[in-house]
């Protein structure tokens, strides 16, 4: 019997206490990054909601974790990628955004122009918690012209409204549900 991906998702992941600050779980999924199985079988299950109808054309990773995860989708796809980095990351024009998450703030760029406008674009990202990163990264890219149809993480953690954050700009497929 094969696992899901979901199955792969929770047996792979491990939890890191007090990580980047006291008090945090932080949910490192770098190991299922590491099983081609289970990395190939997130990429399908996080885009198979996405693939469907008009489907998109690019998928967007947001730094770092996100970054694997767009790669795997668009190889399997055959689209292109976006990485929406933190600030001061990427060279010449960019695009930013301010936003805060659970346990601080931050902010986000990308560069425009690397796509058509309105460009379907699928947003990925390893955790969804508050879901300031992944509205901030849809901003940006609506900023820059293109249409994000989705959003697809591993992790949801809950009790931080992440999913109700983005649900009214768009909708969210998630791998697994864990406690904040």
């Amino acid at each position: 019997m094969t696992d899901s991906a979901a199955a792969l998702v929770e047996r792979l992941t491990t939890i890191v206490p007090d990580f980047p600050k006291p008090g945090v779980l932080f949910r490192d999924v770098t190991p299922v990054f590491a099983d081609p199985i289970a990395f190939g079988r997130v990429c399908e299950a996080l885009a198979a909601p996405f693939a469907v109808g008009a489907g998109f054309e690019a998928v967007a990773g947001i730094e770092a974790r996100g970054f694997a995860l767009a790669g795997g989708i668009a190889a399997q796809h055959q689209v292109g990628v976006l990485t929406v980095r933190k600030a001061g990351k990427l060279p010449g024009e960019v695009l930013s955004e301010q936003y805060a998450l659970e346990y601080g703030e931050a902010e986000l760029e990308l560069r425009p122009g690397q796509l058509e406008p309105g460009t379907r674009v699928l947003v990925v990202d390893d955790v969804l918690a508050t879901g300031g990163t992944a509205a901030a990264t849809v901003t940006l890219l609506e900023r820059a012209g293109y249409q994000a149809i989705g959003f697809a993480a591993l992790l949801e953690l809950d009790g931080l409204s992440g999913r109700e954050c983005l649900e009214p700009r768009l909708p969210v497929t998630t791998l697994g549900r864990v406690p904040a």
